[in-house]
């Protein structure tokens, strides 16, 4: 983080309040975390297009287009900052625009792409626990729409495999008790038979190579590297709402098994079910 200069970049903003400087800081010290998942090792390496992925990565999160409008406008006046005192030569934000409209819909996996990830093949030459941990980690995402952090927080008590159940602990710390899937029983029960292989904490379920709990960081990046296209966890977690509206499961059900506040949070999936079933007329209906 020592490359992005936050420092000097929020003691040139001078005349901004101290929320507003707040927000650019947090903003900027956001998507430099994203970008050190990808090939960026500072703001000297940030192109257009990783500028273009970010907004596309923060639309298929189901961010607001008002709260992407404001993540870009932390980042135009940061690198205009870095043009004008950093000596950069080149502006990454120039010409981006923020998609139009009130808010992109939830990004949903096609059957390919989700595919695609539940069956990725090992990696030549990396360890077999870490195929099998990666294949119950994804499993778990979309079997049972879990958020990343939930996932992460996971303990090897929280799973009752005989029972097909696991244990979350959501946010506001409430718990609820999520049914698993066939496939996720079958995974975790073969990562369950490795994991003591590598891991050196007695309650983690899901462990990193250091044998310690996995991060949200770890997850982010063993789903990009499964996808046939760049994905973040979330979507599986879309696509495991969606799937269910779309095969008729009760909203209210939904709301429970996501773990919203408010039917309203779920509601938008409603949305994305309606436009795929629309989708699907237009295409097969031969009158449509």
């Amino acid at each position: 983080m020592d490359a992005w200069k936050l420092d000097g970049f929020v003691a040139s903003l001078t005349a901004a309040s101290p929320a507003t400087v707040r927000a650019y800081r947090s903003d900027v010290a956001r998507f430099a975390e994203w970008a050190s998942g990808t090939t960026v090792d500072g703001p000297d390496d940030v192109s257009r297009d990783h500028v273009r992925r970010y907004v596309a990565f923060l639309s298929g999160r189901g961010m607001a287009r008002r709260s992407i409008s404001r993540a870009m406008a932390s980042l135009r006046r940061y690198f205009a900052w870095r043009t004008r005192d950093g000596g950069a030569a080149f502006d990454p934000t120039a010409g981006i625009s923020v998609p139009s409209g009130q808010g992109r819909l939830p990004r949903v996996l096609t059957a390919d792409q989700l595919g695609a990830l539940l069956g990725a093949p090992a990696d030549d030459g990396a360890p077999e626990w870490r195929h099998l941990r990666d294949v119950a980690m994804v499993e778990v995402l979309y079997g049972s729409g879990l958020r990343v952090a939930e996932l992460c927080a996971l303990d090897v008590a929280s799973v009752d495999l005989d029972a097909r159940a696991v244990r979350v602990w959501g946010k506001g710390s409430k718990e609820r008790r999520l049914p698993l899937s066939e496939p996720s029983v079958d995974a975790i029960r073969a990562w369950l038979a490795h994991r003591d292989d590598v891991a050196t904490v007695p309650d983690a379920l899901f462990v990193n190579p250091r044998g310690t709990r996995i991060g949200t960081r770890d997850v982010r990046r063993t789903v990009d590297a499964r996808a046939s296209s760049p994905t973040h966890p979330h979507a599986l977690r879309h696509t495991f709402a969606t799937h269910l509206l779309d095969h008729g499961a009760d909203l209210r059900a939904v709301q429970e098994l996501l773990g919203h506040a408010s039917v309203a949070t779920t509601q938008r999936y409603t949305h994305v079910s309606k436009e795929r079933l629309k989708s699907a007329y237009e295409v097969s209906h031969p009158r449509a």
